[in-house]
């Protein structure tokens, strides 16, 4: 599929591909590792971004929402340690828990208005 819209905070992500008629669903969670080792947490973080990350692999065009915190920390993870992911995000827009409808809604309106502007024809 050549759209997805991915919503997130910093405990879990749902990764909605999505066509005209069809929609594809997978949720990843972070795992905490509650350790006495400095810098645990951020490694968790990593490792959760980077199965973000792994759940976009082979989509053109990304959308990121959610929490302006949690956009903030996986923009920065994915423009450092995964570029080839980071360059298919093509924005980033702040709501707070929309359903999975509401989800879809807002990305087919926005990618349709993306591709429109860089004139490109939308596959949806």
């Amino acid at each position: 599929m050549f759209h997805a819209v991915v919503w997130l905070d910093h405990q879990s992500a749902k990764v909605l591909q999505f066509d005209e008629a069809h929609v594809q669903a997978e949720k990843v969670k972070a795992h905490s590792h509650h350790t006495k080792q400095h810098g645990s947490a951020v490694r968790s973080e990593h490792e959760y971004f980077g199965e973000v990350c792994d759940a976009l692999n082979g989509i053109e065009e990304v959308l990121v929402v959610g929490s302006s915190t949690a956009q903030a920390d996986f923009k920065h993870y994915a423009d450092k340690h995964r570029p080839q992911t980071a360059k298919h995000i093509v924005g980033y827009e702040t709501v707070d828990h929309p359903t999975e409808n509401q989800l879809i809604a807002m990305a087919r309106k926005y990618f349709l208005k993306y591709d429109r502007m860089a004139g490109t024809p939308s596959p949806m």
